[in-house]
């Protein structure tokens, strides 16, 4: 049996390595960054270990002997997953790597921008001191705290929010009211999430669905003493419009850590928008995840290839 990873960002592939190679497989390494390079790659290899390597369906189609696809992380945009099923190959994610890291960061966001750090920090830093701030600001525990999605992230965020004395509520339509009220969260509709939501931070999958899930739509159906987050996928978030509205003060501040192109364009609006904080991708960053994420993907790769169920199968 042959393991190829396709591609990665780590200083290096060690524990992989230890791990594949006791079970009794091959392992070769790579850094693909087009289809052309994964189909030289993984010819006759029988599973697949990617980071942002592009598995489009050209590349599945090639692929004559492969079994698994696991993917260094949560999202699984690279991965046309209609082709991998289509060619009866399973796709796997790593979901439970950093759901802490994640969420400690969305936290993060959402404290820094509700108490207006970066502007009170920036003012004080030009020589102006207040002892009030310029725009309103609420009480956390007058507050709503939303989040769009209930899944491992969220359930951590809305945990970690209770201290602080928010009213929580969440968009989800795949979990129930009951389901949500074991964590004391309102179930609540699309539409009541936006108007709610005095904080609101996305933990969505990037779908046909759910792109653009925050549009300008939606967003003037918000408070403009709300604050946004995304720390999930970019494009969830229409970051044009998102621009205009924060100019707008139609929301009053934004805290993001991914976006729909990588790195964020030189050019983009957001970087002259002073009510957000723009992160560079690394929510899920800490000095445990990384060996963490690196440890789950060898160990799902191994059960695979030995036949053995799965932890975190991609069903379609």
């Amino acid at each position: 049996m042959k393991v190829l990873i396709t591609d990665y960002g780590f200083p290096n592939i060690n524990l992989e390595e230890d791990i594949i190679k006791k079970a009794g497989f091959e392992l070769s390494t790579s850094q693909c960054k087009t289809e052309d390079e994964v189909i030289a790659a993984a010819k006759n290899v029988n599973g697949l270990i990617v980071q942002w390597a592009p598995i489009t369906k050209r590349v599945i189609d090639s692929l004559n002997a492969c079994r698994i696809i696991v993917r260094y992380g949560i999202g699984v945009d690279n991965v046309d997953l209609s082709a991998a099923k289509a060619k009866g190959i399973t796709v796997c994610n790593i979901p439970d790597y950093g759901i802490n890291e994640v969420a400690e960061h969305t936290v993060s966001l959402a404290l820094a921008l509700q108490r207006q750090l970066p502007i009170i920090d920036r003012r004080v830093k030009n020589g102006i001191w207040k002892i009030t701030p310029d725009n309103p600001m609420l009480a956390l525990d007058t507050c709503v705290y939303a989040t769009a999605g209930f899944g491992r992230i969220a359930k951590a965020v809305h945990r970690m929010m209770t201290g602080f004395g928010v009213k929580s509520i969440a968009y989800d339509p795949f979990v129930s009211k009951e389901a949500m009220a074991e964590l004391n969260v309102e179930k609540v509709e699309r539409e009541d999430l936006f108007k709610r939501a005095d904080l609101l931070s996305l933990h969505l999958p990037l779908t046909t669905e759910t792109k653009h899930f925050v549009n300008s739509l939606q967003l003037s159906l918000m408070k403009p003493t709300a604050v946004l987050i995304n720390t999930a996928r970019g494009g969830l978030v229409d970051t044009q419009s998102l621009a205009v509205h924060l100019n707008q003060k139609t929301i009053a501040s934004a805290g993001l850590d991914v976006y729909e192109i990588e790195p964020l364009e030189s050019d983009h609006p957001l970087r002259k928008c002073n009510n957000a904080i723009l992160t560079s991708h690394v929510a899920w960053y800490s000095e445990s995840s990384i060996p963490r994420l690196q440890r789950l993907a060898a160990e799902e790769i191994v059960r695979a290839l030995r036949g053995l169920p799965l932890k975190n199968p991609i069903s379609i």
